[in-house]
């Protein structure tokens, strides 16, 4: 299906979602959160995809927030609907059984940050701007970022960030290890496509294990999560894949995976 606020694109193992709001700065509104969740779906149902990349339309902005303009017409009903609904879809993206990366190439800004938390790591242009500024407006972030920035930055930093909504840029972002890279402008997209593509050489139930296994030991005491580790190593282990990796390695050639993730 076509889109008109999301451009969807399926390369091989590397599948792309652009926001394309540009007159918008890309800000999420409820008709693109359902083409965003619809086009998930259709990564979810492609056995190719390895790899999602994240990322907006245009130099300006990567997401520059929540549509303020809907939200104003919001009573208390329809404005726990739309959280709920933008909590749900970056859980999904979060819960993606391969990697996701968001290429941050502008302004990050409320809900701009908060689903770029909800990917397994962020590459960001050196013009990126970060931040959780929704208590300007009497407000406070709605679709995870309470939650998800305090796990990444800490306690403290994330309190900071909330209760002043100051923007960071992608430097200071670096530091509070909220990003893994901070690239040139010119050349951001060509490097998360090359880490892209490096992912996307790698079995998918490893990747899928390894995935689950880092998020769900997150929350859980060290014990338990070499517990889980351990179940998934030997899953792993076991695999087509894994016997393939393995073999490959002792006849000197490169593994030809071919796991699927259903």
């Amino acid at each position: 299906m076509s889109f008109e606020n999301i451009i969807l694109e399926m390369d091989s193992a590397i599948a792309m979602i652009s926001f394309n709001r540009p007159k918008a700065l890309n800000a999420l509104n409820n008709a693109l959160l359902d083409e965003l969740d619809l086009a998930l779906d259709q990564v979810l149902a492609n056995d190719e995809i390895r790899v999602l990349i994240l990322t907006g339309t245009g130099d300006k902005a990567f997401v520059a927030g929540a549509d303020i303009s809907e939200l104003t017409r919001m009573d208390m009903l329809a404005a726990k609907y739309f959280s709920r609904k933008g909590q749900n879809i970056f859980s999904k993206i979060e819960a993606l059984p391969f990697p996701a990366i968001a290429a941050v190439n502008g302004f990050a800004l409320g809900g701009g940050s908060e689903v770029a938390l909800a990917c397994d790591f962020i590459y960001a242009s050196e013009k990126a701007i970060f931040g959780l500024p929704e208590m300007n407006l009497g407000l406070i972030p709605g679709f995870g970022g309470t939650q998800r920035l305090s796990r990444v930055v800490g306690k403290n930093r994330a309190k900071e960030m909330i209760f002043t909504g100051s923007n960071i840029t992608a430097g200071k972002a670096l530091e509070y290890g909220m990003v893994n890279q901070v690239c040139p402008h010119e050349s951001l997209m060509d490097e998360v496509k090359e880490t892209a593509r490096r992912i996307a050489t790698k079995g998918c139930v490893a990747l899928r294990a390894a995935k689950e296994v880092i998020q769900g030991g997150l929350d859980c005491e060290l014990e338990t999560g070499c517990l889980i580790e351990n179940d998934a190593f030997a899953i792993t282990v076991a695999s087509p894949d894994g016997k393939e990796g393995t073999s490959a390695f002792l006849e000197k050639r490169k593994p030809e995976f071919k796991g699927v993730l259903k």
